[in-house]
């Protein structure tokens, strides 16, 4: 397939969460993770969208959080009860930033894109906005491409909030390094993804871990193809489940919880990922546990992916149990993930959601080393939540 024209992605702006409980995500991102909330809907358009939103901020992250309000019945319900009705909580948009609104609907639409609606306009105090939504194949999941003047809300409508907390992000954190979503299969997502919003594939690996014990009687595999935007840098990786025991995979579990297609998590660079998890885990936030054996085989692994050595003690990585992974010499990442929604909750319409906290250290790897380790860990906090 020839190169194609850029659409003019600069950037993932932000996500739109839905959720049942938005005071429980105020609580986690504002009390645990340190974001700021800066935005909130306001009477007027609680009334007209029938759901209640807030805009979250740390570095570049942005996170809006909306819960439904009002009528349930189908015909009048928002988009935050349609996506609830049908789903746990979970990512019902990510939002772009383009550098040419009219540029990006064009294109998008002559390569056979699905737009929702036409570009919009809308005024602020803060600067003027204009917007466009498409259909996906990421399930229910739609995507938003915004170009704006001055600094908007994420979303239109939105009064600024004047927190009485210290804007801090005492955890350091920075930007969206990538999106990871699950797909039953993933190659429709694929050719969608290159065809019509020209992203490129970089970067693949296929795992199972019948590879490690060939006498188990079940287990968990997927295959990864990671897609990026050259233009902007933006980067996802899909999964999709890999036989045999398609169905205990960790996608396929995924999917099944999720009742769909759709993004497993949000990875978030920051500064410096030691002290902010030992922070992180002082504040009461919870990670999937990482086995002491990993810890054991890191100094083989390290010598072996060509990394020669790195700048971190390994009984602290242990002790945090942050994962490291690299592929060059002295080019390597250092990576945690949070226990999924369900799990931090104890609730299952939480969701199969989570974060992944990450720094790069000149890697541009996506831990294929790390991938055992992590299906491992959603294994056990499955079995504890007894759905495996």
């Amino acid at each position: 397939m020839d190169k194609q024209e850029s659409i003019g992605i600069k950037r993932l702006e932000g996500i739109h969460y839905y959720v049942r409980d938005l005071e429980r995500s105020r609580t986690f991102y504002v009390d645990k993770l340190d974001f700021t909330e800066t935005w909130r809907s306001s009477p007027e358009l609680e009334k007209q969208g029938r759901q209640r939103s807030a805009a979250f901020e740390a570095g570049n992250i942005k996170v809006v959080c909306s819960e439904p309000v009002g009528a349930t019945d189908s015909a009048s319900m928002g988009r935050a009860a349609r996506f609830l009705s049908k789903h746990p909580d979970g990512v019902g948009t990510l939002i772009f930033e383009v550098e040419d609104i009219e540029k990006a609907f064009k294109l998008i639409e002559a390569r056979g894109g699905t737009p929702i609606d036409d570009i919009h306009t809308s005024e602020h105090p803060e600067g003027t906005l204009k917007m466009f939504s498409i259909a996906t194949p990421f399930g229910d999941c739609t995507f938003r491409f915004r170009q704006h003047v001055g600094t908007p809300p994420l979303f239109p409508g939105a009064v600024a909030y004047e927190s009485k907390k210290a804007k801090t992000n005492r955890f350091g954190f920075e930007d969206v390094d990538h999106i990871t979503a699950n797909f039953q299969t993933m190659k429709p997502m694929l050719l969608w993804m290159e065809h019509v919003l020209g992203f490129e594939q970089m970067w693949e690996v296929s795992f199972h871990t019948a590879d490690v014990d060939p006498s188990k009687k079940s287990g968990s595999g997927l295959k990864s193809i990671v897609l990026w935007d050259p233009h902007s840098g933006v980067k996802f990786a899909n999964n999709e489940p890999q036989r045999p025991f398609f169905k205990s995979s960790q996608i396929n579990i995924f999917n099944e919880e999720l009742r769909g297609d759709g993004v497993q998590h949000i990875a978030m660079t920051v500064k410096d990922i030691l002290p902010a998890v030992r922070e992180l885990r002082g504040n009461g936030v919870s990670f999937m546990p990482t086995p002491g054996t990993y810890y054991d085989m890191l100094p083989e692994r390290i010598v072996k992916s060509g990394v020669g050595k790195i700048d971190e003690n390994i009984e602290e990585l242990r002790e945090l149990e942050v994962l490291m992974d690299g592929d060059h010499h002295y080019q390597y990442m250092l990576q945690i993930f949070l226990k999924e929604s369900a799990g931090l909750y104890n609730d299952k319409s939480a969701g199969p959601f989570f974060y992944e906290i990450i720094q790069r250290k000149g890697g541009k790897s996506f831990g294929a080393g790390n991938f055992r380790a992590l299906f491992e860990s959603i294994e056990r906090e499955q079995r504890q939540r007894g759905i495996v």
